[in-house]
């Protein structure tokens, strides 16, 4: 399987998915035209990642802005590793988020809510 690497836009995150390690890593911005087609591509890649390998997967968001639009594939995404960590395997998600930004750790907080796998809100300077 290949890796998927995306730099990051104005308007689109940068994506870090190593097939070999099971790393994620979404940073940036995501309020692009069509989320829908932005993330169409990382969302096939995390099905078939999870599909061919057994490896643990770690998936590291930092996204500073989401729109509506980004928050729904970004949730089809974790509705993904969350069905895997319920099916046993080893998954973890560290949101990283701005100190100052207390809107950002809501909508990280609020996403937490929604799962069961170990999910880390962390902040930064």
């Amino acid at each position: 399987m290949e890796n998927l690497v995306l730099a990051a836009t104005t308007s689109t995150p940068g994506v870090r998915f190593d097939a070999a390690t099971g790393q994620l890593a979404l940073s940036g911005e995501s309020y692009p035209e069509n989320s829908h087609e932005f993330f169409r591509p990382l969302i096939g890649w995390v099905s078939g990642f999870l599909a061919a390998t057994v490896l643990p997967v770690r998936l590291e968001v930092a996204l500073t802005y989401l729109n509506t639009s980004s928050i729904k594939s970004l949730m089809d995404i974790l509705d993904l590793l969350e069905e895997a960590h319920r099916g046993g395997r080893e998954v973890a998600l560290t949101w990283y988020y701005d100190e100052e930004n207390d809107r950002a750790l809501e909508m990280a907080e609020e996403f937490r809510e929604d799962f069961t796998l170990p999910f880390f809100v962390v902040a930064r300077k």
